[in-house]
């Protein structure tokens, strides 16, 4: 999750995925609130028909509508002359101040290293670690007294809702899941806050909480009780007025289904202080967006993945997606690889006739994450230019006599006492033009100039972990200076990175890999210091290629449209337009790429490199 503080409210009615479907399958999604209520009270009267009593637990995401559907359950047994009860899993978690020192390990409150509190620690202790111990006995009593003795219908409703201790007591399981959008937006419009935490604070605060305390509790539950099919029925939560429910059985021949062909995520835009003006036009953003800075088209623990069944769409989280289906999406070796992990995120950093450049950054390597936040993964990235324009450059390494120190201690000096210097006295840029590749291993000092568009590619981070060395005394668009973490920077800063090893190593010219008829495929971007491999298609007509039990991201950089269809069943297919990312399934096998527009394509091409397992 990349720390999407803001992300905006605006949903891409494009990215969908048409996915064939049997007529079992259609018939067994329930399309809105109500019809998936009465359906799951058609199952509790049965079941108290013939108990003489019915146990629903209704367990959910971060901001799920869980009191909302409740609430018409009960509205719906009340109607149906069933007698009904519930009991909420809020009374259980420990209370805030408890809390509040039981994870300041996991979220300190150190200003000198973090002056705006942004990081913290992955939490690993579950739901049960938030709750009281004595409670939940208590609380597991109660159910199986009515499970001995109760008659009519029991709802056992919160987060929490299906833990081990009253889920075996459940005779309907129901889990209501979130867009992890969605999410974030209910926290900082107020009608979500954190587990065990009544009052709300300020946003930002809560994020960093959910972050590292609720998303990491409430995910690794739903994963399970999916995985293991310990739940009955899967709800899409987004939309409170037309929550569909679907049987797990169904939900995993969905999800199969969606792997047997290509796919795309559903983008998240980010309006930000650089943001450009691009993809807003190009992709039709709504025009009260000030502007475009950050496309999340494939940041795997941020996005959402829709399933398209002639017309009725569901969507999902794609960290859900792939949390249920990722062995056949990446293959079993890149599963087991990167824990269950998507490993490599994308999205598009748009500077176009913006105000100014990105912040001068650097990232850390997986020993420095491990040891200051818990977390799986280093953060390793590349940028690859699309579009530029005049005056455009990228910064990568520093210059080859740059004193390192002195600019270290400058920008300690900004982010304390405000005092602006000449940062391109020490970082080193490069004049940018379509078509080049620039690598930025963990540590790198490096940052996306203005008047381009870059497609950001980086290795796994669960997180996100910029460290922002300058940022020339800008504020951001609520007015507030933006944060800095010198600290940070100075610890994982790679001094060695410099001009001439950035020349011969971070900016490679591109060099043929294979040919096939009437196309080349070249190597743009590969080095020892990153797992995934990056090239550069080029063809008229078409293309032919094949995944062996490894996934490929396919991004059009130049182009209009084209097809990609398995080359054993031209059904199995996707319509890709200019810079859409697309999944090719490792288990997709031989498929084609047609060019569908006029001129030469570019299509830009990632893929785990050979060795990958063993670094």
């Amino acid at each position: 999750m990349s720390f999407m503080f803001n992300p905006y409210p605006y949903d891409d009615p494009d990215a969908i995925n048409h996915v064939p479907y049997s007529q079992a399958l259609r018939e067994a999604i329930s399309t809105d609130t109500t019809a998936s209520a009465k359906r799951i009270l058609r199952d509790a009267a049965a079941i108290i028909k013939e108990k003489g009593r019915c146990i629903i637990g209704l367990d959910g995401y971060i901001s799920a509508p869980l009191d909302r559907f409740r609430g018409l359950l009960s509205l719906l047994a009340f109607q149906a002359g069933m007698e009904a009860q519930s009991l909420s899993t809020e009374a259980l978690y420990l209370d805030s101040k408890t809390l509040h020192d039981k994870l300041l390990h996991y979220l300190p409150e150190d200003r000198e290293t973090d002056p705006p509190l942004l990081y913290g620690r992955l939490y690993h202790d579950g739901l049960e670690g938030l709750m009281d111990t004595e409670k939940i006995a208590a609380m597991a009593s109660k159910i199986e007294a009515f499970s001995k003795n109760g008659k009519g219908l029991l709802i056992i409703w919160g987060n929490g809702a299906l833990l081990d201790a009253f889920r075996p007591l459940c005779d309907l399981r129901l889990f209501i899941d979130m867009t992890q959008k969605r999410t974030i937006l209910n926290i900082r419009n107020g009608s979500c806050g954190n587990l065990g935490f009544p009052e709300r604070r300020s946003p930002n605060e809560m994020i960093r909480h959910s972050y590292y305390v609720d998303f990491e509790a409430v995910a690794a539950h739903r994963g399970k009780l999916v995985r293991n099919e310990e739940v009955d029925y899967y709800l899409t939560g987004d939309h409170p007025d037309e929550i569909q429910a679907l049987p797990i059985p169904e939900l995993k021949e969905l999800f199969s289904t969606m792997t047997d062909q290509p796919l795309r995520c559903k983008p998240v835009y980010i309006e930000g202080v650089w943001g450009g003006f691009y993809v807003k036009h190009l992709r039709n953003l709504p025009e009260e967006m000030r502007n475009c800075a950050w496309v999340f088209d494939l940041i795997p623990m941020e996005v959402s993945i829709v399933a398209d069944l002639d017309g009725l769409q569901l969507e999902f989280p794609f960290y859900f997606f792939v949390q249920i289906i990722g062995p056949k999406l990446m293959g079993k070796q890149v599963a087991e690889k990167f824990n269950g992990y998507f490993p490599i995120r994308f999205n598009y950093d748009d500077t176009f006739h913006a105000s100014g450049n990105m912040s001068i950054q650097c990232h850390p390597d997986g020993k420095y994450v491990k040891e200051n936040n818990d977390e799986l993964g280093r953060q390793d990235e590349s940028y690859y230019m699309v579009v530029t324009g005049q005056e455009a450059k990228t910064y990568c390494g520093f210059r080859q006599n740059a004193d390192v120190e002195e600019f270290i201690a400058k920008a300690r000096r900004a982010e304390k006492y405000g005092e602006g210097f000449d940062h391109d006295q020490y970082v080193y840029s490069e004049p940018s033009r379509p078509g080049m590749q620039f690598l930025i291993p963990a540590g790198t000092i490096h940052a996306s100039g203005r008047n381009q568009v870059i497609l950001e590619i980086g290795s796994l981070t669960i997180g996100s972990y910029t460290y922002k060395m300058y940022d020339y005394m800008r504020k951001d668009l609520d007015g507030n200076l933006r944060p800095i973490h010198t600290y940070h920077g100075d610890k994982v800063l790679r001094r060695d990175f410099r001009e001439n090893w950035v020349k011969e190593n971070f900016i490679q010219a591109p060099r043929t890999i294979r040919e096939g008829d009437g196309f080349r495929e070249y190597i743009v971007g590969e080095h020892e210091l990153i797992y995934f491999s990056l090239r550069n298609v080029r063809f008229p007509e078409r293309y032919t290629d094949e995944t062996t039990d490894r996934f490929h991201v396919l991004v059009l950089v130049e182009g209009e449209k084209c097809l990609i269809r398995s080359l054993t069943d031209p059904s199995r297919c996707f319509h890709q337009n200019y810079l859409d990312m697309v999944i090719v399934p490792a288990g997709f096998g031989p498929y084609e790429v047609i060019n569908e527009g006029v001129g030469v394509i570019t299509m830009h091409k990632t893929l785990l490199k050979d060795g990958y397992e063993n670094e």
